[in-house]
């Protein structure tokens, strides 16, 4: 071999080699340089591994998670997503993230007066609401929930379903929440004879219902149901109020989202407050209203600081 060629492949060696410490460089101090919040989303979710890797040609973190195939599993099973700004997609969406929602979102720690609305954002509002923009949204990524929850399919996703109560009445969800929904459970059993409002709530509450293989209405978006992570809590009756926005919609036109909050039906704020506590968000505090509606998303709880993390 020829003197010039020994250099050009030493050359070769000595490039690639050094992309390759250099990339194993970064990946040992990736903690330091890891976006908030994904250090967040790490913490939300304990029993995820996640390895971190620098995509020098995309410029955004690829990341390979590992999870338990069930609660009490020891196999694992893995799966590869891009960061993107908090969207959490595989390889093949990633040129299209500016299209997808970050995963992180405003969640208020008081409810609104829709009475402080701005005109801007009551036309926002009817906008959002509005059959098309439904259509032709493409909302919140789904496919780190479709990974965690194995919701690839119906069923997939049942092998996953548990059968169980909450406050007395039957219901199904998926495993993975069966324990903060146990401590939400005997959290509010405890304030029955403490609160008034909650021993009327128990003693008025009609059905919780939780999974249900669906989409989202004027969608192709599986509903948070289809996860088995969302819960709804009705009374027996609602006296005449309103607790969905799409119904109060049928009944008020355009000016659904100026509903009073003295029209709508709502859970006693202790049992909202507990459900946040433990990482479910309240459907009462959107914009596109839905007051009977808990969906565990500790992510956002966190995230807009409604409560502390645990380690803080």
């Amino acid at each position: 071999m020829r003197k010039s060629s020994i250099i050009f492949v030493l050359f070769l060696c000595g490039f690639f080699c050094g992309k390759t410490v250099f990339a194993a460089s970064v990946s040992s101090k990736s903690a330091k340089h890891l976006p908030e919040n994904l250090l967040l989303f790490k913490k939300c979710y304990p029993d995820i591994f996640f390895e971190e890797e620098w995509d020098f040609q995309k410029k955004d973190w690829k990341l390979t998670l590992f999870v338990p195939k069930s609660p009490k599993s020891k196999e694992k099973k893995s799966s590869q997503f891009f960061w993107a700004d908090g969207r959490l997609l595989p390889e093949s969406e990633w040129e299209k993230k500016e299209e997808w929602w970050s995963l992180f979102y405003s969640y208020d720690k008081t409810l609104r007066d829709p009475a402080t609305f701005s005109q801007e954002e009551i036309e926002r509002m009817k906008k959002f609401g509005s059959k098309e923009s439904q259509q032709n949204t493409a909302g919140s990524p789904m496919f780190f929930f479709d990974f965690l929850y194995d919701s690839w399919s119906e069923s997939e996703i049942e092998k996953h379903i548990v059968r169980t109560t909450f406050l007395g009445k039957k219901t199904k969800i998926h495993e993975r929440i069966k324990e903060p929904l146990e401590r939400v459970e005997k959290r509010i059993l405890a304030l029955k004879e403490k609160d008034k409002d909650v021993k009327a709530f128990l003693k008025t509450l009609s059905t919780a219902d939780a999974y249900f293989w669906r989409t989202i209405a004027n969608t192709n978006r599986k509903s948070f149901h289809s996860y088995g992570i969302a819960i709804d809590v009705l009374p027996k009756r609602l006296f005449g109020k309103e607790t969905y926005w799409s119904w109060a919609k049928d009944s008020r036109g355009d000016k659904w989202m100026l509903t009073p909050l003295s029209q709508r039906w709502s859970p006693p704020k202790a049992v909202i407050d507990i459900f946040e506590s433990e990482g479910f968000i309240w459907g009462g505090k959107w914009a596109v209203w839905d007051t009977m509606h808990f969906e565990y998303h500790p992510e956002l709880i966190y995230w807009n600081k409604i409560v502390p993390l645990p380690s803080e």
